[in-house]
């Protein structure tokens, strides 16, 4: 036999690469039996094979070259019960060298290592697997029924194809191959059956054929698998042969089967439709393995004519405020998938929202510039919005429970809307919770949650504003000193302690002619007019007492406060810092300097200081001994400082305030 050469192509060696470090983390977890129900490996593969098909179909909806003359689309289940395998195969798009290592060796998500160290400090496996779930690695399941797994793929409109292996291991090898089309191909080696810890028989065709009716049944291509029959042998007549003893002769016959009815879930009547066959569809189109919180099912009928099935989460993802997460509904026409993830269908304050619009008016053939411009789409948007901030309400009012539950994982995110939907800003501010320093009756502990409608029903009779304070958190509220007389006088202040409400504010003004205020700016004027009326008195009075030394603190602290007055909102606090009823709160100044690049100018406020304070009375009487009495710029310092202080922002000399608190605590003892 003559000898044979081979290209250096054919005979490199495989590249063997290591996993990027959370993949290799995730892959251990996965692996060391981290769901119960293993089954699931199949619908997560299925899924990823359907999307490899739609993404094939939308590109050849610009390049007809790529279906290579077949555009017979779908997925196939072989399987080898002697060999112990089983190989789902699509005749999708496919995938490059690159997009192997891109897709399968990494994770290419923002906020990765953030959720990895969740994950490590997770209490329970099933809090593990709901953080699991938001990375969407359906391929990494198949390492909880194989023992190795080998992946050969081929780009749709390229020749070369790669075969991808790894045993679960941290490492996997990658090296060129050949296959006669485009798409892909992946071959498990099952471990072997374990009922007892969910390894049923997966080379068992009516076990294929149960998982995928549970999980898969509405894919939208042919899940193909062979099964065998017998039937009867015939003869050249066509007459049944049988046997001496009398029976009929049989032979076994081999067919392809499909295993899935393919009917769109969103053209089906919501009462044929079970809610375990909702849940898996969601977890098929956002590859989250929680079940959906609430489901939204739409039709519209009249100029235009589209179906939507939307879905709520019920955990929210880890990248939901990362800038570059991926976000958008599926958008179909004519039941094809034209994009796996739409942003122009919802606005980004709804970003969370997953599910699937089917229009009928839309060309097939349309291209993406085409679909951002067209007047159906602007249409849609706003119907799809009204409806989703419709259901919301309807949630709100009905289960409060259910509502409660969407507001903890997505609640910051509809607060966005309010500055970027003027449209619907009434819609949604009914929507909003705010923490509270309103107790219900019997109770000691605030706060709670509350609505903008909830707190004016609680107003007081004589009040005209709904009153707020922001801050970094409810414990640096709760300890304003801006809250005293409010809290005196038994009036609610709502807690603005999420980072989006200081732009919220800034595009409210009032709620049901209710003007919101901030009980951080401008002055205070609380009460019957009446007890108005007397507190105005007694400050006049005191500002004839404290005149001339406010003129002297305002000298001393003039680089840093533009006005030392008297406050009508200390009851207990010796000082505290306010704003201009235009000013930035601090709170907002503080978020603007922590923004990159962020140039914030330093803003003078106004130092409020309590007239009834025993500091100030005693100040007063240093003062009216010696005008120039050197106590009086160091308590000037530390009031200033001890406000900054109060309302967590930054000291402009902190070692200055040292020595000053060191020397009092001297002098004290």
């Amino acid at each position: 036999m003559a000898a044979t050469t081979q290209s250096p192509e054919k005979t490199k060696k495989p590249e063997t690469h290591e996993f990027q470090a959370e993949t290799r983390q995730l892959l251990d977890i996965v692996i060391h039996s981290l769901y119960s129900n293993k089954e699931i490996f199949l619908r997560e593969l299925i899924s990823n094979a359907s999307d490899a098909l739609d993404r094939l179909r939308y590109e050849a909806l610009e390049n007809q070259e790529l279906l290579e003359d077949d555009d017979t689309l779908g997925i196939r289940l072989e399987t080898d019960p002697e060999a112990r395998t089983l190989t789902i195969s699509d005749n999708g798009v496919g995938m490059s060298h690159d997009e192997v290592i891109a897709n399968i060796g990494t994770i290419a998500k923002s906020g990765t290592r953030e959720l990895m160290a969740q994950i490590r400090e997770a209490k329970n496996p099933e809090a593990t697997a709901e953080l699991i779930g938001q990375f969407g690695v359906g391929f990494y399941s198949a390492f909880m029924v194989a023992n190795e797994v080998e992946l050969v793929t081929r780009r749709a409109g390229t020749e070369e194809a790669w075969r991808w292996k790894s045993s679960g291991d941290g490492a996997y090898t990658l090296e060129k191959t050949e296959i006669p089309g485009r798409g892909t191909r992946i071959t498990l080696k099952l471990k072997a059956v374990d009922e007892d810890n969910g390894l049923g028989d997966f080379t068992d065709t009516h076990v294929l054929r149960g998982i995928v009716k549970r999980h898969s049944d509405f894919v939208a291509y042919p899940i193909l698998t062979k099964e065998s029959r017998q039937e009867p042998k015939k003869d050249e007549n066509g007459d049944e042969i049988k046997k001496e003893d009398g029976e009929v002769e049989t032979l076994t016959v081999i067919e392809d089967v499909t295993l899935n009815s393919m009917q769109p879930i969103w053209t089906r009547p919501e009462s044929g439709v079970e809610d375990s066959e909702y849940a898996e569809f969601y977890r098929h189109i956002s590859h989250d393995w929680t079940e959906p919180l609430d489901k939204i099912l739409l039709h519209a009928e009249g100029r235009i004519e589209y179906r939507a099935l939307l879905f709520l989460p019920s955990k929210a993802p880890f990248d939901l405020f990362y800038r570059d997460s991926q976000h958008g509904l599926r958008l179909y026409v004519k039941r094809v998938m034209i994009k796996e993830r739409f942003e122009e269908l919802l606005p980004l304050y709804l970003r969370f929202v997953k599910g699937v619009v089917d229009s009928a008016d839309l060309p097939l053939n349309v291209s993406r510039e085409m679909v951002q411009q067209d007047r159906h789409i602007t249409q849609m948007r706003k119907w799809l919005t009204k409806k989703v901030l419709d259901h919301l309400a309807l949630v709100q009012k009905t289960d409060e429970e259910k509502y409660q539950t969407f507001w903890r994982e997505f609640g910051k995110v509809l607060k966005e809307g309010v500055s970027m939907d003027f449209d619907n800003r009434e819609k949604i501010l009914p929507l909003l919770y705010f923490k509270s320093s309103h107790t219900e009756s019997g109770e000691e502990e605030a706060p709670n949650l509350t609505s903008l409608n909830q707190y004016i029903e609680r107003m007081k009779e004589d009040q005209e504003e709904i009153y707020y304070l922001t801050g970094d958190s409810v414990a640096q509220v709760e300890s304003s000193p801006h809250l005293e007389a409010f809290r005196d006088k038994g009036y609610e202040v709502l807690y603005l302690i999420d980072p989006v409400d200081e732009i919220m504010v800034q595009s409210v003004s009032d709620f049901e002619d209710k003007a919101l205020k901030s009980v951080g700016k401008g002055t205070v004027d609380l009460g019957s007019e009446e007890e108005k009326k007397q507190a105005e008195e007694e400050l006049e009075e005191s500002k004839k007492t404290y005149e001339e030394l406010m003129k002297k603190l305002q000298t001393l602290l003039d680089e840093w406060v533009k006005e030392v007055r008297l406050s009508q909102r200390l009851t207990k606090s010796p000082a505290c810092l306010v704003g201009s009823e235009f000013d930035m709160s601090p709170h907002l100044e503080r978020l603007l300097r922590q923004t990159e690049g962020a140039d914030v100018p330093v803003q003078k406020r106004i130092l409020e200081l309590n007239p009834k304070h025993t500091i100030l009375e005693k100040l007063q009487a240093r003062f009216d001994e010696n005008e120039d009495d050197p106590i009086l710029a160091d308590y000037a310092h530390l009031l200033f400082g001890h406000s900054l202080l109060a309302e967590g922002s930054e000291l402009p000399d902190p070692s200055r305030f040292n020595q000053l608190v060191a020397q009092l605590m001297t002098s004290g003892l």
